[in-house]
């Protein structure tokens, strides 16, 4: 398909007709740009976690011993390398057991899947007060902490 002689509306049209299709498919749960959905699609799958109700604050998944995951999602691309994943919220009400975090490249394919503990995210995200939560940013120390477990090959 040559995306080149489509009209802007065309594109569009097209973009709107994948995210019908993958949440159709269970791929994806709202009809909002697919990277969050899809990112806690696949950690639940590879985890084998019951993912929660979008409305579920603090945690997208919890396990079958009651860990209860946050996931994020991050997609880097020539133009944005940025490895800063989504506010994290209420980070001291401890709402969630382990951080999945994954990122991908232009494409989607992962390049970083990490589990990281909540004392762990604490250690090395900074409160904003703008925002009113903790950033994290997957790069530099704390991807050499031998308390974060990989979980890309899962």
């Amino acid at each position: 398909m040559d995306f080149s002689k489509m009209q802007e509306k065309e594109l569009l049209q097209l973009h709107a007709s994948i995210i019908t299709e993958l949440n159709n498919r269970g791929v994806v749960r709202t009809q909002n740009n697919p990277l969050g959905d899809y990112t806690k699609w696949l950690v639940a799958t590879a985890l084998d976690l019951e993912l929660q109700n979008n409305s579920k604050a603090g945690y997208d998944g919890i396990n079958h011993n009651g860990v209860r995951i946050q996931i994020k999602g991050r997609r880097v691309t020539p133009k944005n390398n940025s490895r800063q994943l989504s506010a994290i919220r209420k980070y001291f009400e401890k709402d969630f057991d382990e951080l999945a975090a994954v990122i991908f490249d232009e494409n989607f394919n992962v390049i970083e899947a990490l589990l990281i503990p909540h004392e762990v995210v604490g250690e090395y995200a900074s409160f904003r007060e703008h925002v009113n939560a903790h950033i994290l940013i997957l790069k530099g120390p704390i991807l050499l902490d031998p308390r974060i477990r990989t979980i890309k090959n899962i």
